[in-house]
């Protein structure tokens, strides 16, 4: 599964997860206390997570929902988003 960023320092990275089940924030675990990246968007292809779409602390569901309809997340893994908490 791909980890996608929206804003701040790491806007439009890309990084491999581990396991089944994307961490709330990214990194999972700081361990400083510095504001992490949260989970916003989930695409699922055939049952299964194929992506997760984080977000900068300072930006809104709706921002990241639109930058991540803008980049066609959804087309590139042909899958279908839905908001993490679905």
């Amino acid at each position: 599964m791909r980890a996608l960023f929206v804003g701040g320092p790491v806007d439009n990275g890309e990084v491999d997860l581990e396991g089944d089940t994307p961490p709330v924030h990214y990194p999972p675990d700081t361990g400083s206390g510095a504001t992490r990246y949260r989970l916003r968007r989930l695409g699922h292809q055939d049952g299964e997570i194929a992506y997760a779409v984080y977000g900068a602390p300072e930006l809104p569901d709706a921002e990241v929902a639109r930058i991540s309809e803008e980049r066609a997340y959804a087309r590139r893994f042909n899958a279908e988003e839905s908001t993490a908490d679905d």
